[in-house]
């Protein structure tokens, strides 16, 4: 059969069929779609933010814990197995599929805002609510997020480099739900991972698309309104268009060893023009902060005093990136053949993060400088239009339009990036798992993101992205739980049969060195 007619599957159909639905329903009933998100939005925080919490924090400390134990050691493929991609070119993937274009957005919008409504109840505008913005900050963009990808991509990559799987989600679940039967049950699962993949993918194109939209009319007074969002997504759908259907090797590698190098000079340049000692210490005490009240934030919700700053933000947070990772983790586990699981644990669950705070810290913290020191009120244009953020920010600086036009560039090729991978991963998880699908099913995927992605903007803007991720996230939070219970029954089955296999060889290998003497006695008696 032609590859191209692989996606002609009931994993596809239905879950192509749900998108083009919601396409359709937001297209022609607007008002409908936005009144529905926003009874899901208050259902799903105030039912179920406990569960989200508690779910993510128990993901952390498993794969903490697998990092430092005896599994650490366990190749994701052959013993003798090497990874395919260099250390930088890895992480610059893996995070540019990642997080790259949300930190873009929120990397100096949600310290301010947090410093403009404090999540402490601290004074507005204060120093105390400077730093404990930098510390929610930090939180919100730390392990909790990446923890999530972490438990997919390990699972994925040990269901395909060490059992020989397709790697489909459902795969990772074979310890619990059996390797040939249930096949409703797979098939749903897979479903559910493709369209809250799509979901997840569309809170992140959307949030970008907004921002470019908001540099665009900061820089070039290009107007803020539907035909423009309409037309930067569509020029976006293009771009990522080549650059998945030129494959993994070439056009998203890359454009993600771009995006590292662009992100890593624009923090340089940042902390030299900006306020750099202030950056500094503002960084190691947010540091600090974060590190001192880990397990209270984790955990942090309000059912005595009604604050509910931790289901608007943190919870928001976790189900977003839970709706994407199953794209995340198929994507990184895609890349990661060869490397041991402490290896990988480290690269997915610390080095990501760690650039994250980096970035906040950097752009943040002078933004927080500027308003706290000199007065340049920009916690007040992100009020105003959360999409300025960045811009307000680099009117302080020298250049101020060349620096706003170089990261409208990195927005886009952190947008391109999550797109093609996204794409990518997607005909993946709609041709059975085949690790080269098609250029149409790469086409067809990209071209229902980007359909997706126009009709929530139009109907709800960034809170309709926010909770189509949120409703999404509700049940494939069970399945990831699921998911680190079959790893770890998986990775203690393979050690037991490694350890019988080495106990028999040895056995094999002792059994003629005792034997020997007898036979040798024997022998003579005949004689």
């Amino acid at each position: 059969m032609d590859k191209s007619l692989r996606m002609m599957n009931s994993v596809f159909w239905v879950s192509a069929l749900v998108i083009v639905a919601m396409v359709l329903w937001g297209a022609f009933d607007a008002a409908g779609m936005s009144s529905w998100a926003n009874q899901a939005y208050t259902f799903v925080t105030e039912a179920f933010g406990w569960f989200y919490l508690l779910s993510v924090l128990a993901i952390v400390l498993f794969c903490a814990w697998l990092a430092v134990s005896k599994y650490g050691k366990v190749k994701l493929g052959r013993d003798d197995e090497k990874p395919k991609y260099s250390y930088f070119a890895w992480i610059g993937m893996l995070f540019s599929c990642g997080f790259g274009a949300g930190l873009v957005f929120w990397g100096i919008a949600e310290p301010m805002t947090h410093f403009a409504t404090s999540p402490t109840g601290s004074d507005a505008m204060t120093a105390d609510a400077g730093r404990r913005a930098m510390q929610y900050s930090f939180f919100n963009w730390g392990v909790h997020q990446w923890s999530v990808f972490t438990i997919v991509g390990l699972a994925l990559a040990y269901i395909q480099f060490r059992k020989k799987e397709t790697g489909m989600i459902s795969d990772t679940l074979n310890p619990i739900i059996g390797k040939e039967k249930k096949k409703t049950i797979r098939k749903t699962i897979n479903i559910l991972a493709v369209i809250t993949t799509v979901l997840g993918v569309a809170t992140s194109l959307g949030m970008g698309i907004l921002q470019i939209n908001g540099g665009l009319n900061h820089v070039f007074a290009v107007p803020q309104n539907s035909m423009s969002l309409f037309f930067i997504t569509m020029a976006l759908l293009i771009l990522y268009l080549i650059s998945a259907l030129t494959g993994l090797d070439k056009g998203i590698k890359f454009l993600s060893i771009l995006n590292m190098s662009l992100a890593i000079g624009m923090i340089i340049v940042v902390l030299i023009l900006g306020p750099t000692q202030f950056i500094f210490e503002a960084f190691v005490l947010g540091v600090g902060d974060y590190i001192q009240n880990f397990f209270g934030m984790s955990l942090g919700l309000s059912p005595y005093d009604g604050n509910t700053w931790s289901k608007a933000w943190t919870v928001n947070y976790w189900a977003w990136v839970i709706a994407w990772s199953p794209f995340v983790g198929a994507f990184i586990a895609r890349i990661s053949r060869g490397r041991t699981i402490r290896e990988f644990v480290f690269g997915v669950l610390i080095v990501p993060p760690l650039i994250a705070i980096i970035w906040i810290g950097v752009f943040g913290g002078t933004a927080l400088h500027m308003d706290l020191f000199q007065g340049a009120n920009i916690a007040g244009a992100v009020q105003n239009d959360v999409t300025s953020a960045l811009f307000a920010t680099f009117e302080n600086f020298p250049m101020s339009s060349l620096l706003s036009v170089i990261f409208l560039v990195l927005i886009v090729t952190f947008l391109v990036t999550s797109a093609d991978s996204a794409a990518f991963v997607l005909a993946m998880m709609t041709s059975d798992g085949d690790q080269n699908p098609s250029n149409l099913l790469k086409a067809t995927w990209g071209i229902l993101m980007a359909a997706i992605v126009v009709v929530l903007i139009n109907s709800s803007g960034l809170a309709g992205l926010q909770t189509a991720s949120l409703v999404a996230a509700l049940p494939f939070t069970v399945i990831l739980l699921l998911m680190g219970v079959a790893l770890l029954k998986m990775l203690r089955s393979d050690r037991g049969a490694a350890v019988a296999d080495e106990t028999e060889a040895v056995e094999e290998k002792e059994v003629p060195y005792e034997r020997a003497p007898i036979r040798s006695a024997l022998s003579t008696q005949k004689k």
